[in-house]
């Protein structure tokens, strides 16, 4: 049992969630942290790739739009699907069986009229998140080692996925740390006061789990 004021380390929530951890399926480990941020205010909004030393426990589908050379470095990469007005129109068609889309800058032209398909479900391609890029090999890897994307909601929250149950202590630990040193970097200049004011961390069944930020070096 824990109260609800108490305040953990890394390693002795781990060890909270690894315990409780459900028998039925492999549970995720999450992570939210509330900034110090307008989020009225777009030039406040958050959002940033980070890579995890450890991944996050994920296996990630991923489209890729691009041609010629960059399309063989993409498949190459282990990319699950390579097109243009081809992969276009299938995700028209409603397939979107992907977690990440990656695009070249030539090919906005075509993947921007699906903003309305892409953007609610977190997909449409973006610079801050490393998803429009020339270097679409290095993105794709980057994407299958299980990189998260993170953007700064309504509330001024973060909510993303640092690894699963069964993580150590230890990995998760060097996860949010190197994920939270990300954030830290991409602190809006306009954002005053404290800017990381609270972080939790819960398993998919299991509720949040506030850290004690002094544990934690970032």
């Amino acid at each position: 049992m824990t109260n609800e004021n108490e305040k953990f380390s890394v390693d002795q929530a781990v060890k909270v969630l690894n315990g409780e951890g459900s028998k039925k399926f492999l549970e995720a480990i999450d992570v939210a942290v509330n900034l110090g941020i307008d989020p009225i205010k777009t030039d406040q909004a958050v959002r940033g790739a980070s890579n995890l030393p450890h991944g996050n426990g994920k296996v990630y589908k991923v489209a890729v739009f691009a041609e010629g050379d960059e399309a063989k470095a993409a498949k190459d990469s282990g990319a699950d699907s390579v097109g243009m007005e081809d992969l276009a129109e299938e995700m028209k068609k409603g397939n979107l069986n992907f977690d990440v889309v990656i695009a070249t800058p030539e090919t906005m032209k075509i993947v921007s009229p699906l903003g309305q398909i892409l953007g609610p479900k977190g997909l449409m391609p973006n610079p801050k998140s490393e998803t429009v890029t020339k270097d679409v090999g290095s993105a794709v890897k980057n994407a299958k080692a299980g990189q998260i994307r993170y953007k700064s909601d309504k509330q001024g929250i973060i909510h993303t996925r640092i690894g699963q149950v069964g993580y150590t202590e230890k990995q998760i630990e060097e996860n949010l740390v190197a994920f939270l040193a990300d954030v830290k970097k991409a602190k809006p200049p306009s954002a005053k006061g404290i800017y990381i004011s609270k972080i939790s961390i819960s398993s998919t069944m299991g509720k949040g789990l506030e850290l004690d930020m002094s544990s934690l070096n970032f």
